[in-house]
Formats: C-alpha cells, sequence, structure tokens
C-alpha cells in the first residue's frame, strides 16, 4: 500500500464534554427519559461536529487526518467493548441478533439495571479519568463491530472532514480487563488476543473500504511494567502488530503511546522503532511524563513518522515554546538520518484539560496569561509545527509572548511566600506522627461508644437542584448572604434529620455549601483560584472543575468549622467533620510545574492541619480526610513508586499527626487496586478507612486480611456511582463477604462514595436498606458470640 501522509501538527484527542457540557445535558436528558435516542445522537453529532469546526478553525486540516475521531458517549474503554462485541456473560440478553451491542444496551453495562450491577470502574492510568473495566472470560464473545467506526466517519466526511477513527489498542484492552465471574482460577484476558487482534483487523479493512484514510490504536499500557515485558523484540506488541500491519486492504496505523515512557525506559524509542520495523506508518512518544527516544532507536524509522508528543495535555500552564522548538529541531535531525519524519503532537489527549482560557472570565487578572487550555494547546502544537517548518522568525511573536508570560510567572508575588517556606523547613519528625494505635483505639471507644458494624456515610449528601440554585443566586447577588446562610442551615437540618430517622450511627452535615470536594477547600486556601467554567470530564456525564494551583499554600481562617459546628447542635450522636486530604487536592487540580510536588503537598497539609486543630476546638471528635486520590498519582512503574508513596503518605500524616488520641481520624479511597498500595494505606495510620469495594464485590477484602490490617476498615457496600438502589439483601450478601475474612470489631458500613450525585429518593431507600442489613448483621453476630451490639 502507498503509505499516506501524516500530517505536521495533530493532537490525540479532545475534550468530549463539549464547552458547555453540552454532552452532559444530553446524556442525562436521554437517561432521564426526557428525550429518545435520535434526539442524543443528534445533539452529539451536533457537539462533534462544532468541535471539528474549532479545530479546523485554529489550523488543523479539515481533510489531512489531523483531525481525531476519538469521541465516545461514556468512555473510551467502553467504546471498544462495543467495537468487540465484548458482553460478559451476565449482560449477555443484551445482544442484538446479530451479537452486536447497541447504544441502549452499552448504557446498561455502564449504569446497571434494576437486577444487575455495572461494569466496574476504576481510573485510567494514572489520571482522575475513569474507565468501565471489560470482562473477559474464556467464552465472552468476541466479533467485530466496526458499525459505529463507520458511520461516524462517514457523517463526518459528509460534512467536509476527514477524522482519524480511534480505538483503544487490542493489548491495552486486554491488560485492563479483569477475568470474568466463573472464569477458569487464574485465567488471563490476554490468552484471548489472536481473537482481538482479528476482529481488529476486520475491523481496519471496514474503515478502509470507507475511504480512512489513518486509524488511531492508543496503547498506552505499553508504558506500564506489564506492557513494557510485552515490547520488546519476538513478544506480543511486535506480533500483534506484525499481523495488523500485514493486512492489505486497511488505512495507515498511527500507533500512541501516551502517560509516559513505552517499553524498557533505559531504552526509550525501543518500543516505536519495533513497531515501525512492524510495518506501523506513524508512532508517538510522549516527551512531557516520558523520555525523548535514543538515536539508536530513531533509526527504526525508515520512513515511518514519530509524532513528537511534546505539549502537555494534562496540565494547563503555557508551552515553554522557545525550548520545546529546541527539543525538536535536535529530535528532527536524528530522525531525519533514517529517513523518517518528525510531527508535533500533544503527550496524550486534551480530554484531560478544559476547552478554553477565553471562557474565563473570572480568573485573576494575572493568570489568564499564564494559561493553555485545549484550544490554546492546540496553536502550540500548530506554532511549533511551524516553527519547526520555517524557522524561528516564522514564530518570533509567538516565542516572545511565552517567554514573557514565563518571566512574568516566575516573578510575581504569592508564586513564593517566605512564610509559608519558613513553616516547612521547621518541621520535624514529630509532625508527622500520633500515639500508636491501641492507645488511640482506647481513646475513642471511651469518647464515642459506638455499636459493633458501626453505620455512616461518605460525607456529601444529595446536591438538589433547589441547592444549586441557592448557589448560583448568591454568586451572582439575588440574595444576600444572610439569605444563603438561613437557606444552606436549613438544608443541613434537613440532612441531620434524615440520617437519625433512618438510624444511622455516625452523622455527616452533607456538604451544601460545598460545590465540589477539592474546589472547595481551594476557594478558601491562598495560592489557588477557581475556573467559572474549566469543566473535564471525569465519567460518562460526570464533569469536574479542577482549581489552579499558582502559588504558596496557607489558610487565612477556619472555613469548614461553622457549618460543621451547626450541623454537630442539632444531634447527640457522634458527628463527623468532613475534609479533603492534601493528595487528592493536588490530585484534583491543576498542580504547579515549577515546584516537586511534594512541597504542594506539604503546604496543603499544613493548611489542613489548622483546620483540623479547630474542628477539635468546637468539639468535633471524628474527623475525615478523604484521600480518594491516592492511587491515582502512583507512578505508573513500580521503580518509581516507592518516592511517591513516601511523600504522598507523609502529607496526610502531617495534616493528622496533630490530633489528640480521642478524635477518630478517618480517611476515605476509592476507585483503587488497593492491593497495590495497602502498605501505603497501613502507613496512613488512619483509626478508620473506607473503600471503594461493591462493584468488586469485596475483592479488597481479601488483601486486608493477608496483610493483616488491624485498625477500623469500611468497604463500601452501596455503589453510589449507578442509579440503582441496593436491595437489603444485597447489602446483607456483601457485609457477609466482608464478615467472612474480617473480625466484626474492625468492620464499618458505609456506602463507596460521597452522595452528591445521587436523587434523595434512592438514597433514602439506599441507606434505608444499608442501615436494616446493619442491624441484622449485629443481631446474628450477638446470637453468635454474646457480643453487646
Amino acid at each position: 500500500m502507498t503509505k499516506p501522509t501524516f500530517p505536521a501538527a495533530s493532537i490525540l484527542g479532545y475534550p468530549r464534554i463539549g464547552p458547555n457540557r453540552e454532552l452532559k445535558k444530553a446524556l442525562e436528558a436521554h437517561w432521564a427519559n426526557r428525550t429518545d435516542e435520535a434526539t442524543l445522537h443528534a445533539a452529539a453529532r451536533e457537539l462533534q461536529q462544532a468541535n471539528l469546526a474549532k479545530l479546523t478553525t485554529l489550523g488543523l486540516g479539515a481533510t489531512d487526518a489531523s483531525l481525531p475521531g476519538d469521541f465516545a458517549y461514556y468512555d473510551q474503554v467502553l467504546d471498544a467493548t462495543v467495537a468487540l462485541s465484548s458482553l460478559p456473560t451476565r449482560f449477555a440478553d443484551l445482544a442484538d441478533a446479530d451479537g452486536t451491542i447497541n447504544t441502549a444496551a452499552s448504557f446498561v453495562l455502564a449504569r446497571g439495571d434494576e437486577s444487575r450491577a455495572p461494569l466496574e470502574m476504576t481510573k485510567w492510568f494514572d489520571t482522575n479519568y475513569h474507565y468501565l473495566v471489560p470482562e473477559i472470560g474464556e467464552n465472552t464473545p468476541i466479533a467485530a463491530n466496526a458499525k459505529p467506526l463507520v458511520e461516524s466517519f462517514k457523517a463526518h466526511a459528509a460534512n467536509g472532514n476527514t477524522i482519524r477513527p480511534t480505538l483503544v489498542g487490542p493489548i491495552t484492552y486486554l491488560l485492563l480487563a479483569k477475568a470474568e465471574d466463573g472464569a477458569a482460577a487464574g485465567f488471563d484476558p490476554l490468552t484471548r488476543i489472536d481473537e482481538v487482534v482479528a476482529a481488529y483487523a476486520r475491523i481496519l479493512t471496514e474503515l478502509a473500504a470507507a475511504g480512512a484514510p489513518w486509524v488511531q490504536i492508543d496503547e498506552p499500557a505499553l508504558v506500564t511494567d506489564r506492557g513494557a515485558e510485552l515490547a520488546v523484540p519476538g513478544a506480543l506488541a511486535e506480533s500483534v502488530y506484525t499481523r495488523l500491519a500485514a493486512a492489505t486492504e486497511r488505512p495507515a496505523l498511527f500507533v500512541t503511546f501516551g502517560y509516559g515512557t513505552a517499553g524498557d525506559v533505559t531504552r526509550p524509542g525501543a518500543a516505536q522503532g519495533l513497531l515501525a520495523r512492524a510495518g506501523v506508518e506513524a508512532v508517538h512518544a510522549d516527551l512531557v511524563r516520558g523520555l525523548a527516544p535514543k538515536a539508536e532507536f530513531l533509526d527504526d524509522l525508515a520512513g515511518s513518522t514519530l509524532v513528537a508528543g511534546i505539549v502537555d495535555s494534562r496540565n494547563i500552564w503555557r508551552n515553554n515554546l522557545a525550548a520545546s522548538l529546541n527539543v525538536l529541531k535536535s529530535l528532527r535531525t536524528e530522525v531525519q538520518t533514517s529517513n523518517g519524519i518528525l510531527a508535533v503532537g500533544t503527550a496524550t489527549s486534551l480530554q484531560h484539560v478544559p476547552h478554553d482560557v477565553a471562557l474565563e472570565n473570572n480568573l485573576p487578572a494575572h493568570l489568564p496569561a499564564w494559561l493553555a487550555f485545549a484550544n490554546q494547546k492546540v496553536a502550540e502544537v500548530i506554532t511549533l509545527a511551524k516553527g519547526l517548518a520555517q524557522g524561528e522568525s516564522a514564530i518570533a511573536a509567538e516565542l516572545s509572548a511565552a517567554e514573557s508570560a514565563i518571566n512574568h510567572r516566575a516573578a510575581f508575588a504569592g508564586t513564593t511566600v517566605a512564610a509559608v517556606r519558613e513553616r516547612l523547613a521547621a518541621l520535624t519528625d514529630a509532625d508527622f506522627s500520633r500515639s500508636d494505635a491501641a492507645t488511640r483505639e482506647a481513646a475513642q471507644e471511651a469518647a464515642l461508644n459506638l455499636p459493633v458494624l458501626p453505620t455512616t456515610t461518605i460525607g456529601s449528601f444529595p446536591q438538589t437542584g433547589e441547592v444549586r440554585t441557592a448557589r448560583a443566586a448568591h454568586r451572582n447577588g439575588s440574595i444576600d448572604d444572610a439569605a444563603y446562610e438561613g437557606f444552606l442551615k436549613a438544608e443541613i437540618a434537613r440532612v441531620v434529620e434524615l440520617q437519625e430517622r433512618l438510624g444511622l450511627d455516625v452523622l455527616v452535615h452533607g456538604e451544601a455549601e460545598r460545590n465540589d470536594m477539592v474546589q472547595y477547600f481551594a476557594e478558601n486556601f491562598d495560592g489557588f483560584s477557581e475556573t467559572a467554567n474549566g469543566w473535564v470530564q471525569s465519567y460518562g456525564s460526570r464533569a469536574t472543575r479542577p482549581s489552579i494551583l499558582w502559588g504558596d499554600v496557607s489558610r487565612p481562617v477556619a472555613f469548614t468549622v461553622p457549618w460543621i459546628s451547626y450541623a454537630a447542635s442539632l444531634t447527640n450522636k457522634p458527628f463527623k467533620g468532613m475534609l479533603t486530604g492534601p493528595v487528592t487536592i493536588l490530585a484534583w487540580s491543576f498542580i504547579r510545574d515549577d515546584e516537586p510536588l511534594s512541597v504542594s503537598a506539604n503546604q496543603v497539609a499544613l493548611a489542613l492541619r489548622d483546620e483540623i486543630a479547630d474542628l477539635q476546638d468546637a468539639g468535633i471528635g471524628i474527623i475525615q480526610v478523604d484521600e480518594p486520590a491516592l492511587r491515582e498519582l502512583l507512578p505508573l512503574r513500580k521503580a518509581d513508586q516507592a518516592a511517591y508513596l513516601k511523600w504522598s503518605v507523609d502529607s496526610f500524616r502531617l495534616s493528622t499527626a496533630g490530633a489528640v488520641d480521642a478524635t477518630q481520624i478517618h480517611t476515605h479511597l476509592c476507585y483503587s487496586e488497593f492491593g497495590e498500595i495497602i502498605d501505603a494505606i497501613d502507613a496512613l495510620d488512619a483509626d478508620v478507612t473506607s473503600i471503594e469495594a461493591a462493584r468488586s464485590r469485596m475483592e479488597v477484602t481479601a488483601d486486608l486480611t493477608e496483610f493483616g490490617y488491624s485498625r477500623g476498615i469500611g468497604p463500601g457496600v452501596y455503589d453510589i456511582h449507578s442509579p440503582r438502589v441496593p436491595s437489603t439483601e444485597e447489602v446483607a450478601e456483601l457485609i457477609e463477604i466482608a464478615l467472612a475474612s474480617l473480625p466484626a470489631k474492625q468492620l464499618w458500613i458505609n456506602p463507596d462514595c460521597g452522595l452528591k450525585t445521587r436523587g434523595y429518593a434512592e438514597t433514602e431507600a439506599s441507606l434505608a436498606n444499608l442501615v436494616e442489613a446493619a442491624i441484622a448483621a449485629r443481631a446474628t453476630i450477638g446470637a453468635n458470640t454474646g457480643a453487646n451490639v
């Protein structure tokens, strides 16, 4: 086949949620049965066409395949499941007559139904994006379904845009999958690779027939330790791509490796060279989180294109164009010696950043010039490609503007604050440690007098339309501070009354005053700023607005204490104060790139330490410091993990070590492979840890038992990321599984996560079932052991 030319400038993907969250609104309207499927598809197509029009306006070519076709209704891994028709046995009835998965069926996989829990959800590599975990067994169907990809390509072609259809790669898909329930012990989904490759080959053939000149295949799993083992000569990656490249009727292949260095980190570029030798026309290198390929492996390009991912697509700072151009010029010299071609791109998809800085009108005056959101990053890619092709003089104005912004940022007051730095420098080992766990446990039992299997929630309660309307009215001045405070107190009182009526043992205030568990803290810390429209997709229709950490961090005044103290005054039951931990605040913000993350983490920890001291002084005896993102930031390579876990655990301990023995410190973790970091979870030294466990049916309890975890643990029994209400029997079964592995004295009964995104009807029904199941389990324990329940 004649190799088409890869565009000189391209991106790996673009935000899908829409600049005004159009996708969220269309999905939620459809899920609420306010619109039919045809309306949903029409809204999605309109959003895609608007995105493509914006990209071409910014300078990407409409017909040279520089436009990525990476749109997904829910997530790209679910789309790969659809493309492979790989329905797990428990969803087999959802298959169409030809075995394929239609849109309605895909939403059942994502969200569950009355009788079935959805696919498990977990984090996409080391990001805050989530994907639905494929369930693969020995007999899971695998058959090509190119129809959605072909229809999308043709629809956009009819509108004048030649998109580059995008698929999660076959190796990554299977490495991210889990063995289906009922599969043989030790079954590895990767054993189905031959069938998956055959299906991909068929999909490529159909896309070629539709006229697609290029297809993008994303293989980020090759940057992990296990994936790296498959990206050496003679191993699986070479075999897979030799087979795919051998097809005579196929589009040209562009294989990407975002999120780090693909293959052996001591030989960067070897994986790219290997795939080029296998016949892949274009290969990608992440030059932001990964290492630049070595010259010896660039020799293997032999006419293929290397796409240099030099624009950071996971953070929002302006690119140092001069430094990037120098890297590109040096790399081009080496690439050209092997008759290769160098193109410019992003490190990963731009799905991890907001759409456009121009949509922000409330940022501090100093910030906008420092920033680059998705549209600005597209412009940076195009600028660098132009500079590479035409020389520095062709982009002189852009180089000057970037240099000016970078210098202004470095010199700005607040970027570095002497008092904050002095407090960090004065820390000693004693600031990171509490009394031993046994001493704390005795003090807390005396202070709290809780029953066995105490019930609680993770913190937030539903953020209703009324709450959001009141917040917006206060923000725009329609209601004054006094009226807003009155509204919030009424909402908090309602939440406290509901919990008492349901019979929960440890109550929370519901967080009605908080727009987001990270943004709320950023609003009250110096050194952060918040966006008005900086939405980033988390999963499905869920989007967050990460705050921007731009300077040194401190806490001017106590801010959670008034609300939590008011709520606690409404009940005689134990009350839990809610804070967000330092790692999570950083993980779910856009962080500084001019300081080590450990420095920022300890600054945030000290701010939280001050808040904990004030909560204690106000009489709050239980304080939860959430760290759902602890596993999220874990480096993908084992060799890099110990250093991260050391500073991340230290920052948590710094925030909590000032608590007295009688104060019970809780933490919360979610969507993580907990077994991988069980040592770190133990090292946090929290008195109680709640964890996501419902979708995985308590898999984590085996890890905890094997480790010998001895402090309080709350494996979630209610999956809040699905709208279904778990029955009392379903919750009781999960409690029974947990009790089979862990002593009752350790166990807490709680949902998987906060209830912010749920409605009150389903929340009340689910929590009622949770309490009923816990009371029944206590009775069983009491009957069997004589324990005081």
